[in-house]
Order: C-alpha cells, then sequence, then structure tokens
C-alpha cells in the first residue's frame, strides 16, 4: 500500500545534500504532497504494516520523518489518504524503511 502526506516543515539541510544518490533531497519542498510505499521489508509481518505510516492519525496530527542516508534531513507531514493501489508519480515518491 501507499500513503498519500503533505509536507509542512523540512530542514535546510536537506537543500544542502549533493551527493549523487541523495540528491533527491534537495527537491523536497513544504506544501508539496509525497508519496510512500510500504513494502517489505520494512512491512512488519504480523501486521503487514510499516512503522511510521500514520494508520490511526487523522489529516490533522503531525507526523515526523527523517530521510535515510542523511538524518539532518528532516522534516513534519501530514496524512492525506492510504491508498490500496499505488499509482504514484515517480517524482516525490518514496518507501519505507
Amino acid at each position: 500500500y501507499c500513503v498519500e502526506f503533505k509536507t509542512e516543515s523540512l530542514s535546510h539541510h536537506c537543500a544542502l545534500e549533493n551527493r549523487p544518490y541523495a540528491r533527491w533531497m534537495q527537491y523536497l519542498r513544504e506544501g508539496h504532497t509525497v508519496c510512500v510505499a510500504c513494502q517489505p521489508p520494512a512491512a512488519n509481518p504480523g501486521t503487514r504494516r510499516c512503522s511510521g505510516d500514520g494508520h490511526n492519525a487523522d489529516g490533522g496530527k503531525i507526523l515526523h520523518w527523517e530521510a535515510v542516508g542523511n538524518s539532518q534531513c528532516k522534516g513534519t507531514w501530514k496524512k492525506i489518504r492510504q491508498l490500496q493501489h499505488c499509482s504514484c508519480p515517480l517524482v516525490h515518491s518514496f518507501i519505507f524503511t
């Protein structure tokens, strides 16, 4: 499954990232919608859910995220909706880890 989030805030460290495998962090912006897929092995085998997916969060709850590979690139987002079938665009598309 996938979860759509609206980015609320992010640290300035995201824009400073210039390592080739992590340049995607430069494109994160406040107010953008991002799509995050829950796939194995990040999904808990028992619940088949990913940690941090905002399962019990309503749209008003602020949730925290951190980028893998740069712990200084972090921020907050709000859950928009969960999708059973992922149709995430390649831009602004991520996976839970």
